[in-house]
């Protein structure tokens, strides 16, 4: 039911955002709405409707935020209807009556507003704030109270980021699913049935099984495809807000949101595409004045985009501003010790010192951007996450485009994925193959070891930590000589190291499945889930994890020294 709601409320959104660019059919947004079947006593209130519904009165951004705040609140009606809004009719915003007369203030959706229309299903908390009366001050302290505790425990949970909690499967993908569920079970009963005497006929229903599991796993995998428009939709809400705000004039065009990636992508891109999009309405277009003095037409272009490209997917921003001055970053570099004043650069490597920690050429902090998290926050989610990467293009005077590049063949945290197996002191562990780069035997003379106490490994003219396995889980390896050894080499980001360990034993695919209790949390350790491979099943190195504690390590140690 959650769906149903959600889905018709896009759809009407979507109608009103197509009056808002095209400034017609303003009276199918009203129907839509339901406004003109309200029933009013005062004619000059349906006569405004009226000049509405007729194309007399011009559509402007305040009766399309309006329109949206009502479809907003009719979404939250249904949310109530149905029972799922927590906290009663205090969600919903209904407030005390009051004896005095209060005056009537309409104010702009502000983009914090805007970009609560990512979270999915609406909550309670937060909606409504009411002042206590002064002569009621026990009362007041209390409802405070009462209203902190579940506002720290939203923002805990939304510190991780908007999950999407649910995704809408077509029945003729169910209707597949089962056909090779069956399919599954009867090549399983002919296995069982047929027993070891006939061995041609085993490995005939064997290589049948191995092909219907393909197909179930290939349709599984599809399941978890989400549209782009899940997340591209509540941008329009937030770009508006934001131009509002800054009272800068814009389009906002959006291409290609009929992609569908997974929800783990999904999910990740949101926070990301939100820094962009404000970066780009604040910092990237200029203001009113500002375009017409560089003879340029009033209203701004911001751009967002996405499509696949062979194993890949781009999600790009885009817009018709300023763009970026190479000079004047540069000099920011080197002011800031991040470029050497006697080195030339090119264009593209200037513009890669924007996704420095740290780095902002803006003169002023806006409460709209530059809140003191600059472009490297995108890009540590982009790459640390995603295993992406993030392309600046800049034409000064016209324009600047930032694209995220999203590598399609990593695998999610759970599933089927291909891994590698090996051993370590005596115990199997997986470490999946979307991190491995190569597996490489190293020799005596490309090991060195640092004064720090850490290890460096050579392998084919190219540095990397050595990460001894054995030693990070508290076991003793039993493989002494290093010559003997194996080092597979993962690239997690930019970062790359190399993990000893005694054996790669083979490559197959394993499903990892999660634990039921907080193991990470209670013994500190790189585990990312539990894999299971038929006839063993063993422990996956989570090298994400294992990297980054590395790393922390390491700036730990420098600090201190």
């Amino acid at each position: 039911m959650q769906d149903s709601i959600i889905q018709c409320m896009e759809e009407i959104e979507k109608q009103i955002l197509d009056v808002a660019d095209t400034g017609q059919d303003a009276g199918g947004a009203v129907d839509a709405l339901g406004l003109s079947h309200m029933k009013v006593s005062s004619a000059g209130v349906i006569a405004i409707l009226d000049m509405l519904v007729d194309g007399i009165t011009p559509v402007n951004d305040d009766i399309v935020s309006a329109m949206l705040g009502v479809c907003e609140a009719q979404k939250r009606f249904l949310f109530a209807l149905g029972g799922y809004l927590e906290g009663g009719a205090d969600s919903m915003g209904i407030m005390e009556k009051k004896p005095a007369v209060a005056q009537k203030v309409v104010e702009e959706e502000s983009e914090e507003a805007a970009a609560k229309a990512f979270e999915e299903p609406p909550t309670a908390t937060a909606e409504a704030e009411t002042e206590a009366p002064a002569e009621q001050p026990e009362a007041a302290k209390e409802k405070t109270k009462a209203v902190e505790k579940p506002k720290a425990e939203k923002a805990k949970a939304e510190k991780g980021g908007a999950a999407i909690s649910s995704i809408r499967v077509p029945t003729d993908r169910l209707d597949r699913v089962i056909e090779l569920v069956g399919k599954l079970m009867v090549t399983y009963a002919v296995i069982a049935q047929g027993g070891t005497t006939n061995l041609a006929q085993v490995a005939s229903s064997l290589r049948e099984l191995d092909n219907v599991i393909s197909k179930l796993q290939k349709e599984v995998d599809a399941i978890r495809l989400v549209p782009l428009k899940q997340i591209f939709m509540p941008m329009h809400r937030l770009v508006k807000s934001l131009s509002q705000k800054i009272s800068k004039k814009l389009d906002f065009v959006v291409k290609g949101d009929d992609l569908a990636l997974d929800k783990t992508i999904v999910e990740s891109l949101n926070e990301p595409l939100v820094h962009l999009l404000r970066n780009a309405v604040d910092h990237g277009l200029e203001t009113t004045e500002g375009r017409v003095e560089a003879g340029k037409k009033e209203t701004g272009v911001v751009t967002l985009s996405a499509w696949r490209q062979g194993d890949s997917a781009f999600i790009q921003v885009k817009d018709d501003g300023r763009g970026l001055d190479p000079e004047r970053i540069l000099n920011k570099a080197i002011e800031k010790g991040l470029a050497d004043e006697d080195t030339e650069y090119e264009d593209a490597e200037i513009l890669q010192f924007v996704l420095q920690s740290g780095f902002s050429t803006a003169e002023t902090i806006t409460d709209v951007s530059g809140r003191g998290v600059g472009m490297d926050a995108v890009v540590n989610a982009i790459r640390n996450t995603l295993d992406g990467d993030v392309e600046i293009e800049s034409d000064l005077g016209h324009g600047a485009a930032f694209t995220i590049s999203i590598p399609l063949d990593r695998s999610a945290n759970e599933g089927i994925v291909d891994a590698l197996v090996c051993k370590v002191g005596g115990d199997t562990f997986i470490v999946p193959s979307r991190d491995v780069v190569e597996i490489y035997m190293p020799r005596n003379h490309d090991v060195v070891q640092l004064p720090d106490g850490r290890e460096t490994v050579d392998v084919r003219g190219e540095v990397h930590s050595l990460l001894r396995l054995a030693d990070l889980l508290g076991l003793t390896a039993e493989v002494d000589d290093i010559q003997m050894a194996q080092a597979i080499v993962v690239r997690v980001g930019e970062y790359k190291a190399a993990i000893l360990v005694d054996e790669v034993l083979k490559q197959q695919q394993v499903v990892i499945t999660g634990f039921t209790v907080p193991v990470e949390e209670i013994f500190k350790i790189p585990i990312l889930g539990f894999g299971m491979m038929g006839e063993s099943d063993a422990l996956v190195i989570d090298t994400e994890e294992m990297l980054q504690h590395f790393q922390d390590r390491i700036h730990l140690q420098n600090r201190e020294s």
